[in-house]
């Protein structure tokens, strides 16, 4: 159990990163304001979703 929900904290943490890049990308290529929100706030739950997961990978760890 514990490993499996190592392996999902890391692909969060790849989609968190990636979700991260997409929005700079946005945002130094001048895109629209609408869709750096979103992808904020896609960042945001992404990254309350990984915390989530790690804290319940090391509780299960015990």
């Amino acid at each position: 159990m514990s490993s499996f929900l190592t392996y999902l904290a890391f692909a969060v943490m790849i989609a968190v990163a990636v979700v991260l890049l997409a929005g700079l990308r946005n945002m130094m290529m001048g895109g629209p304001g609408n869709r750096s929100q979103k992808l904020m706030r896609l960042r945001v739950m992404l990254q309350a979703i990984a915390v989530i997961i790690i804290v319940g990978a090391l509780y299960f760890a015990r």
